[in-house]
Order: structure tokens, then sequence, then C-alpha cells
């Protein structure tokens, strides 16, 4: 990080005075909280202290996780809005660490859809085109970053919710391991499968701030970067993640297969049998965690859940023990699956969404919208692996294409290394999203 964290802040704070009104990232500024932490570090700094790679960082919140004395409200109507008295771990982790907390950022209500066209606070826009969304459900996370409202954001994952913005924005977004870092202070979708993590411009910004958890140790980024690509074994899987995606994110893709190979990587065609069907199969474990949450909430008609979440969480109601059941055992084939394939693969490669944002207007139908943009990311949620997505390109229009980055179990330091040596060949990251 350059300069003085305050100045950061007051940049971060501009950009947002300018840009929230037209996109909708923010639900809470937090001006007097932002500047408290940035005194506090840069006065730190001054005595001699130093502080890790995220020392200074200015990062915003996802609103489904606690920050203390800012209101979480989930996205969602007054009633289910609550203001803690203490931070989540990750956000206390991130104080600690040196980071200045700058706000709150919208998401789809209660992180349940891929849109972020929020009822409540406002529908997100993405600041590469604010007539198109910006995903969901962490959609305000990845608007923040690729505004330059903050520096980074954390986000939070259940079926693609980091990636997708992560993608649409032309942004970096991990999807830790499940279990690697502490969800203590979120509120859930599907505790199963939820993971918070770390979106930035840059995959090495994305590496300082992930916050980890206790019981294992996570593996240097650093390190993993020095053993270099040669020999790297990167799956492209034969079938179904290239079938109806934009043109040009075809082309992104295989000249990011090709870079990789200028530095040493090896592709390796894979076979994913079951990938097509995965997302039908984790839909009634996901969607039946998330009604069992909600189902006070879905038995009192009047409680104020916006009317996409409440059809969509009905099915999740509606679902049936061997519907559960049935899904658990594909889930036991699929990971079984996976720990074949990765002990002939270090990384697999996909796009990470089918194409570009889409059209705010175009994808009304949330249900149908959010079941397009996770075709490619449910499949490595159902099998709790860590996925990076990272900018690969653009369309012949200018807005940001992203691909996948999959690896196995506790592999994300593989990950990110491998998504920063790409960056280090490109300049997809160093682009920014116009200021209207």
């Amino acid at each position: 990080m350059t300069g003085t964290t305050m100045q950061t802040v007051d940049d971060c704070l501009a950009a947002i005075d300018q840009q929230n009104a037209r996109l909708r990232a923010f639900i809470t500024v937090a001006p007097e909280r932002a500047r408290r932490d940035a005194a506090r570090i840069d006065a730190a700094l001054a005595a001699g202290r130093t502080f890790g790679p995220v020392g200074g960082c200015v990062v915003s919140i996802k609103d489904n996780i606690d920050v203390a004395g800012l209101p979480t409200t989930c996205g969602s109507a007054k009633a289910f809005h609550t203001l803690p008295k203490r931070d989540a771990t990750v956000s206390a982790r991130l104080s600690a660490a040196g980071a200045a907390i700058i706000g709150k950022v919208n998401l789809h209500e209660f992180a349940f859809g891929g849109t972020t066209q929020n009822p409540h606070h406002g529908s997100c826009r993405n600041p590469w085109d604010p007539d198109r969304i910006p995903g969901g459900s962490s959609g305000g996370s990845g608007a923040s970053v690729a505004a330059g409202m903050c520096q980074a954001s954390l986000g939070s994952d259940t079926g693609g919710s980091i990636r997708i913005p992560a993608a649409l924005n032309g942004v970096a977004g991990l999807r830790p391991t499940v279990g690697r870092v502490p969800n203590t202070g979120s509120t859930p979708v599907s505790p199963r499968f939820d993971t918070i993590g770390p979106l930035a411009r840059d995959v090495a910004t994305v590496a300082a701030v992930y916050p980890i958890s206790m019981p294992r140790p996570v593996d240097s980024f650093l390190a993993a970067l020095g053993r270099g690509l040669s020999g790297l074994r990167i799956g492209i899987p034969r079938s179904y993640f290239h079938d109806d995606i934009h043109a040009d994110l075809g082309l992104r893709i295989e000249e990011a297969q090709a870079l990789f190979q200028s530095l040493g990587a090896q592709l390796v065609a894979i076979d994913l049998p079951d990938a097509a069907s995965i997302q039908t199969l984790m839909t009634p474990m996901l969607l039946a965690d998330a009604a069992d949450f909600h189902r006070a909430s879905l038995e009192n008609p009047a409680s104020g859940l916006g009317a996409d979440i409440r059809e969509r969480m009905m099915i999740g109601y509606n679902s049936t023990g061997p519907d559960y059941a049935r899904a658990m055992r594909a889930k036991e084939r699929w990971t079984c699956c996976l720990a074949d394939v990765f002990s002939r693969v270090d990384v697999i490669l996909t796009p990470t969404v089918p194409g570009p944002a889409p059209l705010a207007e175009a994808s009304k139908e949330m249900i149908l919208a959010t079941k397009d943009l996770t075709r490619f990311t449910f499949v490595w949620s159902f099998a709790e692996v860590p996925a990076l997505s990272i900018p690969c390109g653009f369309t012949a229009d200018g807005l940001p294409l992203g691909l996948q980055l999959v690896g196995p179990w506790w592999g994300e330091a593989g990950l990110l290394a491998l998504g920063h040596a790409f960056q280090q060949e490109t300049d997809h990251h160093l682009r920014h999203a116009p200021r209207g």
C-alpha cells in the first residue's frame, strides 16, 4: 500500500460520494470508523510498528457480516436489521492486522440471489455499465472494488457469490475451502456450503486480505509463487464448461490457456461427466438449508421477505427428506470424482460465468438469472473446494470477462500463485471502470 492510510480512506470516500447514488454499492458508509481506523494505523506505523501485507488496506464488508456498531441489514427489510456489539471473527482479524473498514456493502437480500437487484436498499449496478447487474450475491463487494470505493472487500460465497461478482466487475475473488475461514458473526445461507472470502482488484491484494482460520495453517502464497509453473498440470474439461458461452469469452479462455503453456504449465484434458447435473443436484440441499433458517419468515406472509427470495426459498421449504438424501449421495460421488481428478492435475481451469454482465432489464426473473450465472460455480461449491476468479480480458464492447481456477481442498496458495503469475503477464486487472 502506498501513501498514508488516511489519504487512501479520503480517496475512497470521495469515490463513494461521487458514485454511490448511481451504483448503490454501499448500504452503510462509515467515514468516522474508517478515519478512526486510519489514524490508529498511521500512528502505529509512525511509532515504528509493522503490520502484515494487509496493513493500511481500506476494506468494505458485505452486509451479512457483522461489524460492531454498524447495522447488519443482510440487504433485507428493516424488521430484520440488527446492531451487533461485536465484530465477526473476520472483521476483528482484519482490524487487528491493520485494515481500515469503510462500510457495509449491498447484496442480494439475505445473500440469496445472483443479481443484487435489491428492493429494500436499491438495486446495485455494474461500474462498467450501470444498465447491467454486478452479479451476486456479493454484488456490492464487486462493484465497490471495481469503482475504487475501497481496495478490497469481504464477501461470502455459497454457490458462487464471490466469484460471480468478481468476474462481472473485472476484479479477483477467492472462495476458500469450506472450513478455512470462520463464518462466526455472519448470517448463513447454507452452513454446509457457506464461506467468507476476499475480492480485490488484483490477486496480490486478495492474498494479503485473505483472512484465515486458526486450526489449519495456510501455505505461503509467495512460496508457491517461487516454485513457478514448470510442470504444473492444468486440467481442461472436455465438455460442459464451454457450452453456450459468449464468443469473446471462449477466445479469452483459449488465450489464457496458451499463456499458461508458455509459462511452463501442462494442459491436461479431463472428463467430468457429472458436471452438467451438479447444479440440479445441489439445489435441494442449498435451498432447504436456507428455508430452514428462514422458516418462521416463510410461514408468515407479512414477514417482509422480498418476493423473489420467498419464491426461491419455498422451493427448499417444499423439498423432501428423500430429495435431501439423494443430494447427499450425489455430493459423496462428486467429491470422490474430484479427488480422483486432483490426483492427476493440480488445478482446473474453466470460465467463471458464461459471459459478461447481463442487463438489469433482462435479469428481472431472478431465479432464471441466478441459475444461468451459477452454471460453472455451483459445481465446485458442491465439493467445498477452493476457487479463484480472475479477469481474463474484455468483450469487443469493453465488458470484463472472468476465468476460474479451481484447486484441491486447502489448495488456496497454489491458486493465488497461479493467478498472480497470470497477472504478471497481462494487464486486464489494471484497467479501470469509467466513473460517471
